[in-house]
């Protein structure tokens, strides 16, 4: 446990940061609550110890609009994932976990640089199994005069246990909602996803209530991902039913039509092509008519 609390020792909140800590070894961050003992140098499903590992960082000019404003959303990609989506498009960082380990203070190192980049916030990219270091980063970079918004940017496979913990250091939540019903066992080894998800928009929504934009700049809120599979492999309409009627008819919802078969997605016939224009096109028709904000 002596590098956690060498860590810990950043934080001026001990209480939650250590909770988090806690909840890394035996593992239970993440709803797969694998118990892995990453304290002793062990690693779980996600494959990434105590230590954060940084794939890169820097501005991205490629994020939704509301967060890149004119200096860019400062990005930051985190290693490993508690996902196995077979069409992952940066499979990589994901599943191969090609970065570099990082410290809490380097960490916040990147933060601050972010900020002095003109960055119009932080935006911390699959996150959900190092969300210990991650906040005594944000801590530290915080005391240091970092006040950028903090985003959440998930696979939305999180643990509403977890979420709680994490009240007040997120401004802006941005999980991905991928299956509305079935896919998820075969194409992202989580049987439970759409379960898991729809709880964890919940709590997201509770903290943070819908997305507030001022001056073109998202500010605070919820604003979801959703990829828009072929053949209707990713169960859209359930999604959007289930933002227009359980968590509220103005949530923020990109519809994403980028998707192509990488990685393994061409092992299966229906996923592998592209979406059709017909396809993307009656997805986000359908999110207008409910009267969800479409966010580009």
């Amino acid at each position: 446990m002596a590098a956690i609390a060498a860590e810990q020792d950043n934080a001026v909140r001990p209480g939650v940061i250590r909770e988090l800590y806690e909840r890394m070894s035996p593992c239970r961050l993440c709803p797969r609550n694998c118990g892995t003992e990453r304290a002793k140098g062990l690693t779980g499903y996600c494959g990434i110890g105590v230590r954060a590992r940084v794939s890169s960082f820097g501005p991205h000019f490629g994020e939704e609009s509301v967060l890149v404003g004119r200096g860019g959303s400062g990005t930051i990609f985190f290693a490993g994932c508690n996902l196995g989506c077979v069409f992952c498009q940066n499979y990589e960082i994901s599943q191969l976990r090609q970065g570099s380990d990082a410290d809490v203070e380097e960490l916040a190192e990147m933060m601050l640089a972010l900020a002095g980049q003109g960055c119009s916030n932080v935006n911390l990219v699959t996150l959900t199994h190092m969300v210990g270091p991650i906040v005594a980063a944000i801590d530290a970079a915080r005391r240091r005069g970092m006040r950028l918004p903090i985003v959440y940017n998930s696979g939305g496979y999180d643990s509403v246990e977890t979420l709680r913990l994490l009240e007040g250091w997120v401004d802006i939540y941005m999980p991905d909602m991928k299956y509305g019903r079935g896919g998820a066992a075969e194409l992202s080894d989580a049987a439970d996803y759409a379960e898991i998800n729809r709880a964890a928009v919940k709590e997201m929504h509770r903290q943070v209530g819908d997305l507030e934009v001022a001056d073109g700049l998202a500010r605070r809120g919820l604003l979801i991902r959703h990829l828009v599979l072929p053949r209707r492999q990713a169960g859209s309409f359930a999604v959007l039913d289930f933002l227009a009627d359980e968590v509220s008819a103005r949530t923020a919802v990109n519809v994403m039509d980028q998707y192509r078969p990488c990685h393994r997605a061409c092992e299966y016939p229906k996923i592998a092509r592209r979406p059709t224009q017909d396809e993307v096109r009656e997805v986000i028709d359908c999110a207008r008519d409910k009267g969800l904000r479409i966010i580009d």
